[in-house]
């Protein structure tokens, strides 16, 4: 139930414009279609659940095999004191679940007196290396580390269980993330339960363990980040950075603090000390040295905190105070936050809208911004967040949040921007936002205008039902204009409407974005012509629709074996019966990797006959270095030039002649090409958005 008069107006808001929208998509779309949408916004959200961990069977010794390479990217260093059976379940785990990059696993004995000394020689593979005398952890790691050929190292306790896909996840963040010096692995203990995402240190030393005793799939704990270190059950770095830092500090013998002053100087050299939650790795914590700092080789612990302060006492200065709670204002209020709210998380591989989106998210976190993704609706539950979590985007889907307003009074405060996505989301959730988030810049992403899409469909269909309900939400879409501080559009058309229409608001233009390829695939490289975009959007089914009726019929007398490739998500009834009769036309539905289609068909088409905004399918394509028919309405607001990077068509006959003269001239093929690219670089490109985004969120 609300909790409050503010959640309540949210809630009936929400209600309202659900019950708007679903009267538009009964005309468009059908009863059984907008049916199936409500109950998907209806359906209330799944708890969340404890991760399924690996755990290998303690079965008796048997002999197996390690994967092993002569020439290793990473050598994995595994110190060993005795504890036989521990270190037997961490290799099995190894074995059971091999990284795809090639490794050597190096288990240096630091004397051990157990079963070590029988087991670990008859495993295949496997580098058992044994000190001449014990020296502790510390000179352990150290010779380990030495005796390795890896160029990326890994410290790896022998009393954890690392999980499926731990090494590659730690990999590809420190190859991909910029200025990426030391990376480590979210540690759970055996019951699922977070141990540590990364640790906090505070001002006089001290640590905690970042998300002890919660939920590891919890959004604050769950998501790369900076960390003041990461504890060295479980970290990689560069066998370079390794050699020129000198290793673990043998100051702190024999062990404790070594990981924090290993951090310490990795960012000392300017370098980030990042925690991948995707890298997960179970630890049973105390298992060599147990939890008594009183006692044992534990009490170092609190020698070495002393030790480690007076060494760092000027950096640790600016550190949180002691008996400060971390929670993410703390950790990142040195950063410019900004939330994002939407109704479903994006899913760059679905739609052109989430595309953009992500781009963004890209965007904003390379500027310097902690960014945080909420959705509201479990219309897609936790799709696409595990990508978002990896790059670094505190991602909250709406089975985290419960309240909307009581997530907003738990964590408004703490945000420089947020950005409200469609109108029907944005006019239900403002009073919530200004009430929690007083201080905060807002931002409308209109992702395109609603009303003039939907007027320009009603006139295509001839329906004043529509004409009706495209007036009303132009009503909703500019209320909601007015209220926020800067309306975000993705079209020079649509900014310029807007000066007509409401010349008032305040407006930024950030259009699609893409990466355009620096050397696509040629001319007779490629074959075939294709189509994208998602089903659920009304124009695409209809200019799929207008495609199949009346343009390509005209097509296929002049290209008898060129094959029409058309892919989206729920092709409709429709399409698929008028493909059926058509052997040259193929649809494929939802594709995973639209790429080959993208690199590999001769050209694209997009025959839309209403929308609004900037037609992702064309960026995408022309991004490929492939060249587009369109109509003047695909075409609109993107700074495009018939024949000279477009070709334009508006009616059947004229739409066929320009796919004909396209596929088969090669001179005009190759002079469009390159203009396409040429355009994004210039208007949709991440570069080219770079100061825009930055203006708009981070001012």
């Amino acid at each position: 139930m609300p909790s409050t008069l503010a959640d309540a107006r949210y809630w009936l808001q929400r209600l309202l414009g659900l019950a708007h929208r679903s009267a538009a998509s009964l005309r468009t779309r059908g009863w059984r279609a907008t049916w199936s949408r409500v109950l998907v916004h209806a359906r209330p959200p799944a708890a969340q659940s404890r991760p399924a961990l690996y755990l290998p069977a303690a079965v008796p010794f048997a002999p197996f095999t390690l994967p092993n390479s002569n020439e290793p990217r990473v050598s994995i260093i595994i110190p060993v004191y005795n504890q036989a059976a521990h270190t037997l379940a961490c290799l099995r785990a190894i074995a059971a679940h091999p990284p795809q990059a090639s490794i050597e696993v190096i288990v240096i004995d630091d004397g051990s007196s157990d079963q070590t000394v029988q087991w670990l020689p008859q495993i295949h593979g496997l580098r058992y290396e044994v000190r001449g005398c014990n020296g502790g952890f510390i000179h352990a790691c150290n010779d380990g580390v030495g005796r390795s050929r890896g160029q990326y190292v890994v410290l790896l306790n022998n009393d954890t269980i690392p999980q499926p896909g731990w090494l590659d996840r730690l990999l590809e963040t420190i190859e991909g993330v910029a200025n990426a010096g030391l990376v480590g692995s979210q540690l759970l203990y055996p019951d699922g339960r977070l141990q540590e995402s990364g640790a906090v240190l505070f001002s006089d030393g001290s640590a905690w363990s970042y998300g002890r005793f919660e939920s590891a799939t919890d959004p604050r704990y769950s998501a790369l980040r900076d960390s003041h270190y990461c504890s060295g059950a479980s970290v990689m770095l560069s066998r370079r950075l390794w050699d020129e830092l000198g290793g673990l500090d043998t100051r702190y013998c024999p062990a404790y603090y070594e990981d924090a002053d290993l951090a310490m100087r990795v960012r000392q050299r300017g370098l980030r000390v990042l925690v991948q939650p995707a890298s997960q790795v179970v630890h049973d914590e105390g298992t060599s040295h147990g939890t008594d700092v009183r006692s044992g080789l534990k009490a170092h612990q609190l020698r070495n905190q002393h030790t480690f302060a007076r060494h760092w006492q000027a950096q640790l200065a600016s550190h949180p105070a002691p008996g400060s709670i971390p929670g993410p204002g703390l950790l990142h209020q040195g950063q410019a936050q900004v939330l994002i709210i939407d109704e479903t998380l994006p899913q760059p591989d679905r739609d052109s809208a989430s595309l953009r989106q992500t781009h963004l998210l890209q965007l904003l976190s390379g500027l310097g911004a902690h960014v945080v993704m909420l959705s509201t609706s479990a219309a897609a539950g936790d799709a696409g967040a595990a990508a978002l979590r990896r790059a670094g985007v505190e991602t909250w889907p709406a089975a985290s949040i419960g309240s909307l307003g009581r997530w907003l009074a738990e964590h408004g405060k703490r945000f420089d921007s947020i950005m409200l996505v469609r109108h029907h989301l944005a006019q239900a959730s403002l009073p919530l936002v200004r009430k929690y988030a007083p201080q905060a810049r807002i931002l409308f992403d209109t992702v395109d205008l609603h009303y003039l899409r939907e007027a320009r469909g009603a006139e295509v269909a001839n329906d004043p039902a529509l004409r009706s309900e495209a007036a009303r939400t132009r009503k909703r879409e500019l209320a909601v204009m007015a209220q926020a501080d800067i309306t975000v559009l993705v079209s020079a058309a649509e900014q310029a409407q807007l000066r007509t229409d409401a010349p008032q608001v305040r407006t930024a233009l950030i259009s699609n974005l893409h990466q355009p390829q620096t050397r696509p695939p040629g001319r007779e490289q490629r074959k075939d012509i294709v189509f994208v975009g998602g089903f659920g959007h009304p124009p695409n089914t209809d200019a799929v629709l207008w495609l199949l009726r009346e343009i390509f019929p005209l097509i296929q007398p002049h290209l008898p074996r060129v094959q029409l490739h058309l892919i989206g998500q729920d092709p409709p009834a429709s399409v698929m019966s008028l493909a059926a009769g058509m052997p040259q036309v193929t649809v494929h539905g939802y594709v995973a990797d639209i790429a080959p289609y993208m690199d590999g068909c001769r050209l694209a088409v997009a025959p839309l006959r209403f929308g609004a905004g900037v037609k992702g399918k064309v960026n995408l394509s022309m991004a490929h270095g492939q060249p587009v028919v369109a109509t003047s309405c695909a075409a609109e607001g993107m700074h495009l030039q018939h024949g000279h990077d477009v070709l334009i068509a508006d009616d059947a006959a004229g739409f066929a002649a320009a796919v004909i003269a396209l596929y088969n001239d090669q001179v005009l093929w190759q002079q469009l090409a390159q203009g396409g690219l040429e355009n994004i670089r210039q208007h949709f490109s991440l570069e080219a958005a770079r100061r825009t985004v930055a203006e708009v969120f981070l001012p």
